[in-house]
């Protein structure tokens, strides 16, 4: 396969990237979605989706591998009303229909690999989850061609348990590839092991087969939309997602207030130049 950076792979002008709290995203679609996938597998090359919420914005201004995973991204959509909350205050034309959440785009995904014989792979959970996730995925996409690998292995480059994973994914050559490990080990994995890899369009989607197995609740879709899912999870799992949703969001400040102050200059500088 080729294109492995994004000047490879989509031509300029294709979509237009902001820039906001120092990372780079897309006002994508779900139409949006199913267009990069059928580019991606139809001109046999090689893209990464990559999602940015609250926690993934914080990592990666921590996380080397997260900046590199990022840049590999061909696209990148906005997980959570928050963040698309956020674009609208810096006059980006965000809307709710830019908001994604994976449980809720990934179903669409599923049914036009179904109904065009895309192979996939779900990379990650404990063991026994993807596949239980996949048996119902069977049944509700007709002719879906899915297979799994649990995410509990040695991923270090050249250990022999990440060497088997990444040869049964090649053996299988995926036309999607989801790695559904938890931030920041599924975009360790992908900066690691995406050249080797033989898949088409690869994703990094968290606990999205948990969800599908039934081994996570999934939060009434609606409040999603409200931007309260977030505080459904830390309901559901103070413990394991506190510092995530009550803590780190203190760190972007200084971020925001430089984009504010730099959206102010802009807007005073257009209002100069216009005489008003």
């Amino acid at each position: 396969m080729e294109g492995y950076g994004r000047e490879s792979a989509i031509p300029a002008g294709r979509m237009r990237d902001y820039e906001m709290l120092g990372v780079r995203f897309n006002l994508m679609t779900t139409a949006t979605f199913h267009e990069a996938a059928t580019r991606a597998v139809e001109s046999g090359q090689r893209w990464v989706v990559g999602g940015h919420n609250l926690h993934s914005i914080y990592l990666f201004h921590r996380d080397p591998r997260m900046r590199r995973f990022y840049e590999h991204s061909q696209y990148t959509f906005l997980d959570g009303m928050p963040l698309v909350w956020l674009a609208r205050l810096l006059g980006f034309p965000a809307s709710r229909v830019n908001r994604h959440a994976p449980v809720d785009w990934m179903p669409t995904l599923l049914a036009l690999a179904a109904e065009k014989g895309w192979r996939v792979f779900f990379l990650g959970s404990p063991p026994g989850t993807g596949e239980k996730g996949a048996e119902r995925l069977r049944a509700r996409f007709p002719g879906l061609k899915i297979e799994t690998h649990h995410g509990y292995f040695d991923m270090t480059p050249g250990s022999p348990e990440a060497e088997v994973v990444l040869a049964r994914i090649n053996e299988y050559r995926p036309h999607l590839l989801a790695v559904c490990m938890g931030m920041p080990r599924q975009e360790h994995w992908t900066v690691e092991f995406l050249d080797r890899v033989d898949a088409n369009v690869v994703f990094n989607l968290g606990a999205l087969m948990d969800l599908f197995a039934g081994e996570l609740p999934i939060p009434p879709r609606w409040v999603g939309q409200v931007g309260l899912e977030w505080f459904y999870r830390l309901c559901s799992h103070p413990r394991r997602v506190w510092r995530r949703y009550l803590v780190e969001p203190w760190f972007l400040i200084p971020h925001l207030a430089r984009d504010l102050f730099s959206r102010s200059r802009r807007s005073a500088r257009v209002a100069l130049l216009s005489g008003e």
